[in-house]
């Protein structure tokens, strides 16, 4: 088990193992906010959130929420709205130290257009949902 947290420590994050890869996302938040993701199923993350310290943000068809501290606000993970069996976790890999990581393949997501792996001609259903 690996574990993070957000700056202040409010919202604590464990994954299994480090991630084989992570994405770098274009999207108009992803792109914002500066994460880079690496997919986990639900029950392989654990989350612990001190009472009343993280806000939630969904936008559009509201099929996913953004997760972030309200204390150091620092986004944390992104979940679905309507988990489904095969629905992944998100977290923000950009929260865990470097080392604990070792190396791992970034890809590049197209959220803005094609919503495919730039360097990869798989669609987004193929490699998680950036």
């Amino acid at each position: 088990m690996i574990s993070a947290t957000c700056h202040c420590g409010a919202i604590q994050i464990d994954i299994p193992s480090a991630p084989e890869s992570v994405t770098a996302c274009n999207c108009s938040i992803c792109r914002r906010l500066g994460a880079l993701w690496a997919f986990y199923p639900i029950e392989a993350v654990g989350i612990a959130i001190r009472p009343g310290a993280a806000d939630e943000y969904s936008w559009g068809k509201a099929t996913r929420r953004f997760v972030r501290c309200r204390i150091c606000g620092c986004t944390t993970h992104v979940s679905p709205v309507n988990p489904k069996p095969e629905s992944k976790v998100e977290v923000n890999i950009r929260l865990f130290a470097p080392p604990e990581l070792g190396h791992f393949r970034l890809r590049f997501f197209d959220g803005a257009d094609t919503w495919k792996y730039l360097d990869e001609s798989h669609s987004a259903s193929q490699g998680g949902n950036a």
